[in-house]
């Protein structure tokens, strides 16, 4: 409670400074650039996407056959389940793109890229600036694995551009390589599990979501505790591994090129006598 309640504390300065700097005269401090894409927001993140239908986002798949299943690695399992192994929960949101806003919608996704979906808790705070700026500097590398990346907090689309406007070295963001999300109604922390209630703030949970739409890998870090972009990576090409060869499976902290094993009584023990 006690850092959450920090984090909130510390975003009131910078936030209201935004404020008092719109509010305020032409001598003051300048003023958040507004894109001309405010009025609406309209312009969609995904128009650079070919058009597909997302009706299958929005059900569980149902009627595989086990080989089907193996390769999707869909789980069935009841609302109380947890995430992994189940479709991931739709949403279409604002967002900022390239100080422009725009419309993201994750179904858009489906049959053409991976997506690594994080949430933070606040713009202009501490650690979430350091997790921020890591995703976008190691973008490239997740864009050879055919995957985007996307951020999501409780703030608006004009504080996320306050704090891209921002330079790194007073505590912003700079220009990203991928867009932040806002979710103000606080509806897709809570669909991911990640929202706590009584603050409206996201813990730091983070999903790897395949091209069918289902998460397959999630972890949740308290606030005060920074997430690894590296193992994030190394995460997303295991999960692509097991996917294009379903009949082997990754031991601990697998990397590429390393050797796996296969998930029988029998054959497991090739791997085990050759470490």
């Amino acid at each position: 409670m006690a850092t959450a309640c920090a984090a909130r504390s510390a975003v009131a300065l910078p936030l209201a400074s935004v404020a008092a700097t719109t509010a305020s005269s032409s001598t003051a401090a300048p003023s958040v650039a507004i894109p001309r894409s405010f009025d609406g927001l309209n312009k969609s993140f995904g128009a650079r996407l070919a058009t597909r239908s997302t009706s299958a986002f929005c059900k569980p798949v149902t009627g595989v056959s086990l080989s089907q299943s193996a390769r999707r690695f869909v789980v069935s399992a009841s609302k109380e389940a947890p995430l992994v192994g189940n479709v991931a929960p739709d949403f279409e949101a604002e967002a900022v793109f390239d100080q422009e806003f725009v419309k993201i919608k994750l179904s858009e996704y489906i049959g053409k890229k991976y997506v690594v979906l994080f949430f933070y808790p606040l713009d202009f705070t501490f650690v979430c600036p350091t997790e921020i700026t890591a995703f976008s500097d190691k973008h490239a590398e997740f864009e050879k694995l055919n995957t985007e990346v996307i951020g999501v907090s409780t703030d608006s689309v004009f504080s996320h551009l306050a704090w891209i406007q921002t330079d790194r070295k007073a505590g912003g963001l700079g220009d990203l390589n991928y867009p932040l999300v806002s979710d103000l109604t606080k509806k897709i922390s809570k669909d991911f599990g990640v929202l706590i209630p009584d603050q409206g703030i996201a813990l730091r949970g983070l999903f790897i979501i395949d091209k069918e739409g289902v998460i397959q890998h999630a972890t949740i870090n308290n606030l005060a505790i920074g997430r690894s972009v590296e193992e994030t990576l190394r995460t997303l090409q295991a999960v692509q591994y097991v996917q294009e060869n379903p009949d082997e499976v990754c031991p601990a902290g697998w990397k590429p090129g390393e050797k796996t094993m296969k998930p029988d009584s029998k054959l497991s023990k090739e791997y085990f006598a050759a470490i």
